[in-house]
């Protein structure tokens, strides 16, 4: 008797144990459908606010199945060697959403690493004759000039006018002085490497471009416009929801926190960095084309 009550037991335990395992399930089955649910909505809402993200999302991987040509076709990756790599690198890091701000990371990457290989050569030809001083005088040389160029170049990142307009310049130089100049020390041919990370850095920097262009272009000033547009609504509805709470007819004196006009104001405060970022790249737009009426 004892016996078959320790198996009842046992098996009554097993059962509850099962179908405490399944509510769990179940539940977490649940949630990942209600966080998929939200996060669809969520997209569909991005999307639905401005479809451009939609097409600079296409667009972004139109780019990479270009440049990823230069790699699979066999005369031009033995025309260019492993480095062509650099050039999908290249527009990974430099496809913005606006034209401006990719033509400003394109020639901040073009001419940061044109400058920074020209550097690395010539730290390499004075550590070649340092070489002649002792027998680590090529390594220790190199280490020294690494350090001082990525320590200068990262001070120079901390002056207001050089963060706010070649902060990624100066991030390429010193990222392309280092490894050109470190790799000088284990590779025979240092100006073939520098010439070909060079003009690979070029190739995605051009697609990038064409793309930006002449794919469903995005400019900055109608960034600016639109951006401007929607904030003076967002503070028409702050005043106007300010205006029924404190001299409506129910004046109510609880808390703002939670109103939804209050999240109107909150979000023209939180829109300062895309102001900045847009009319940057609208500065750089107008400066290149030399004023030429764009949108």
């Amino acid at each position: 008797m004892d016996l078959d009550h320790n198996r009842e037991s046992s098996g009554d335990e097993m059962v509850g144990v099962i179908a405490s395992c399944g509510l769990l399930f179940h539940s977490l089955l649940a949630r990942l459908g209600r966080g998929a649910a939200g996060f669809a909505g969520k997209v569909r809402e991005i999307a639905r606010e401005d479809p451009r993200r939609v097409t600079h999302s296409l667009k972004v991987g139109l780019a990479l199945a270009l440049v990823s040509v230069v790699y699979f076709v066999t005369p031009l990756f033995n025309g260019l060697g492993e480095s062509t790599m650099w050039a999908v690198l290249t527009v990974v890091v430099v496809m913005e959403y606006t034209v401006g701000a990719t033509l400003s990371k394109g020639l901040n990457r073009g001419f940061a690493t044109l400058v920074a290989a020209c550097i690395a050569v010539g730290a390499h030809k004075l550590a070649e004759l340092a070489e002649r001083f002792g027998v680590q005088g090529e390594p220790i040389s190199l280490t020294v000039f690494v350090f001082i160029i990525a320590s200068a170049g990262t001070f120079l990142r901390f002056i207001p006018e050089i963060k706010a307009k070649y902060d990624y310049g100066v991030t390429i130089f010193i990222l392309t002085f280092s490894l050109v100049a470190v790799s000088s020390y284990r590779v025979e041919e240092l100006i073939q490497l520098a010439h070909d990370r060079f003009y690979t850095i070029i190739v995605g920097v051009v697609i990038c471009l064409l793309t930006t262009v002449f794919v469903f272009p995005v400019w900055a000033g109608e960034g600016v416009h639109k951006l401007a547009v929607g904030n003076l609504d967002k503070l028409a509805q702050f005043f106007e929801g300010m205006e029924s709470e404190c001299f409506g007819t129910s004046i109510v004196t609880d808390n703002f926190e939670g109103k939804d006009f209050l999240q109107e104001y909150k979000s023209v405060l939180n829109s300062k960095a895309t102001e900045d970022s847009l009319v940057s790249a609208l500065y750089r737009i107008l400066w290149y084309t030399n004023y030429h009426d764009h949108p």
